[in-house]
């Protein structure tokens, strides 16, 4: 039949089975795409790999020098990693009876080699185990391991984002730069900062070092850098770090310490307040002279005791001068004090006083701190 525009028209047949291949399609890439997210069934790859185990039964039982009877462990690893535990059964009475199936077609294992023997049989057994035991793991976890390395990619994407500093208006140059201690993906050092105030002109920055070091701190870490950043601009400056120690306080921790520095910089005037618990003293450059103060405020670490006191010590950033928070992975290890790290951080800053410290932050990491097994983090703030 032709239409107006004088093409020819499909015959009904053809559509519907155009219709029907690709609703086919759509059903097998939305299933396929579930699964992945580890939220569909695991219905594609049990049919997958239980089809896997009679051809490679067949393939020993055929060729068995070249096709070992042992290489049905490899649908067992896949099954462990892939499966719930109740098609991980199935697959597995599946490699049992294909191992009966081989011995009998073979014949005995002392009639020469390429056979089943007690060997075949511990080793596919042992492997079937562990296949069980991870299966049974990440059923208790309730995440499949497809979408493991997901969640720790999204985890350590937040912990980034969330360590986002904001942008500062002209004449203010901000950087922060983080290493997790053993070149790991998670820290104990995390960054919330966030512009406050009626016309956005005061910035509020709260740099944390959570008490242990890389994985072991990565989680509390990140439970902390959300709470902080909730409570951050939603209290008065002198209110935060008592809010954020009754918070810490709260969770019970075995390992429930953190330091703290809280810089509160009014971004008209240069005047800031830093609040501290049991932070490491920040340093300020002054331009006029050259010379790199440190400022330390008064207050305990968070989450020691209740109803602890955190008083400020006030300053001023005029144009020219640099302020540096960072934590005491960066400064101070087993074999060398505090003082002596500071003072070798800040010979390495002096090289950068001329260029404006334009990406200072990650080059003095590398210098003063690179090979140290701690988590390190420099914030940076310079008034142009």
């Amino acid at each position: 039949m032709a239409g107006r525009t004088g093409k020819t028209l499909p015959a009904p047949r053809l559509y519907q089975a155009r219709k029907a291949v690709h609703r086919a399609r759509t059903v097998l890439r939305r299933s396929a795409v579930d699964y992945f997210r580890g939220e569909g069934s695991d219905w594609i790859a049990f049919v997958a790999l239980l089809a896997t185990v009679p051809a490679l039964a067949y393939a020993t039982a055929a060729e068995p020098l070249w096709f070992a009877p042992e290489s049905l462990v490899l649908p067992v690893i896949a099954g462990g990693l892939l499966l719930r535990p109740a098609s991980l059964l199935v697959l597995y009475a599946a490699a049992a009876g294909a191992l009966l199936v081989e011995a009998t077609v073979l014949g005995p294992y002392t009639a020469g080699p390429g056979r089943v023997t007690p060997g075949t049989v511990l080793v596919v057994g042992a492997v079937g185990l562990s296949g069980l035991l991870i299966a049974q793991f990440r059923s208790r976890v309730g995440v499949p391991w497809r979408r493991g390395n997901t969640m720790l990619f999204d985890l350590r994407e937040r912990i980034r984002v969330q360590s986002k500093l904001p942008k500062l208006p002209a004449g203010w140059h901000r950087e922060m730069a983080l290493r997790p201690a053993g070149g790991q993906s998670f820290s104990g050092d995390f960054v919330v900062a966030t512009l406050t105030g009626p016309d956005r002109r005061t910035l509020e920055a709260v740099l944390t070092d959570v008490s242990g070091k890389g994985m072991d701190a990565g989680s509390r870490a990140l439970l902390l850098s959300g709470a902080f950043g909730g409570l951050l601009g939603s209290l008065p400056p002198h209110a935060f770090l008592p809010a954020a120690n009754d918070y810490l306080l709260r969770q019970d921790w075995q390992e429930g310490f953190a330091t703290s520095v809280h810089l509160v910089l009014d971004l008209d005037n240069g005047d800031y307040e830093l609040f501290s618990a049991g932070h490491v003293p920040a340093l300020q450059l002054s331009a006029g002279s050259g010379r790199w103060e440190e400022k330390n405020a008064d207050g305990p670490l968070l989450g020691v005791y209740d109803g602890a006191r955190f008083d400020p010590v006030k300053g001023s950033l005029r144009p020219g001068d640099v302020l540096m928070l960072f934590t005491d992975g960066l400064v101070e290890t087993a074999e060398r004090e505090l003082s002596e790290g500071m003072d070798r951080l800040t010979g390495e800053a002096d090289r950068y006083v001329v260029a404006g410290f334009e990406g200072a932050a990650w080059h003095l990491i590398e210098a003063v701190a690179r090979d140290v097994n701690d988590d390190r983090a420099l914030l940076l703030i310079r008034r142009d």
